[in-house]
């Protein structure tokens, strides 16, 4: 755990130093929440929490990630699974395998990192759905069409999950149980799959104790100068018009903290 930690404090600290000349979207200020009631009558001003984005870098536009194990619906024995995907137009062994470039996330859980396009994982009977994706030198994700995959798949003696057309989300950072300093940026990096959030009509909702931003672009979220304390954070896909979706991987919950 505090290897992971570790290293998402190296990707944030490196993504806030090299987003300074970026040009700044969608930003919302808003009253910080007071952690202590007492020091209501001794602030002259309240501090402020913001919520935004940076414009769009679009590094990679045409990395391609294929997956071709599992294929959809395969069946596997409980125990070590096969994952093989393909990468294209992606310097993934460039630089030794210094850090990792292919993630993927199961059932909405925190990602898990590979130096390899070929691995196994230790599963439990079960119905699963992977999203591989690629990341750029900061560990964010690639957000471009074709940067990332998904795929259903059983363990065992389990069902497919019911057929859904709906898009759904998936949370690259923050990660569970992720420390932040007080002055160091909360990254909230998503993607949406199976739909457009302009075309389709989606916006994210981010809740962060009793805060809320909501936004339609498909970047990464920028938290600053949260208070220090432990909080639930929510990020949900919802439809513009404020309308829940109804899919098992539209909303994420991670416990953070800030010290």
């Amino acid at each position: 755990m505090k290897k992971i930690l570790g290293y998402a404090f190296c990707l944030l600290f490196l993504v806030a130093a090299c987003s300074e000349d970026k040009k700044k979207i969608n930003e919302s200020v808003v009253d910080a929440p007071m952690v202590d009631s007492a020091m209501v009558d001794v602030v002259e001003e309240k501090p402020k929490v913001s919520f935004f984005q940076y414009e769009d870098a679009m590094e990679y536009p045409d990395a391609i990630l294929e997956l071709f194990t599992p294929l959809g619906n395969q069946s596997f024995a409980p125990g070590k699974v096969p994952f093989e995907f393909n990468i294209k137009n992606y310097p993934f062994e460039e630089d030794g395998a210094t850090h990792f470039k292919l993630f993927n996330i199961l059932n909405g859980g925190d990602p898990v990192g590979h130096y390899a396009p070929i691995f196994q994982q230790e599963l439990a009977e079960g119905s699963y759905r992977v999203v591989g994706y690629l990341v750029d030198e900061d560990g964010l994700s690639l957000k471009n069409f074709g940067n990332y995959v998904d795929r259903d798949f059983q363990v065992g003696d389990s069902r497919p999950f019911p057929y859904s057309a709906e898009p759904y989300l998936a949370l690259n950072f923050p990660r569970n149980q992720q420390t932040f300093e007080t002055e160091e940026d909360i990254i909230v990096d998503f993607l949406v799959l199976g739909g457009d959030m302009k075309l389709d009509g989606l916006m994210i909702k981010v809740e962060i104790g009793e805060l809320s931003y909501e936004v339609e672009h498909m970047s990464p979220i920028i938290i600053s100068d949260m208070p220090s304390g432990e909080y639930n954070l929510k990020v949900s896909l919802e439809r513009n018009s404020g309308k829940a979706l109804e899919g098992p991987f539209s909303q994420v919950n991670k416990t953070i903290f800030v010290e």
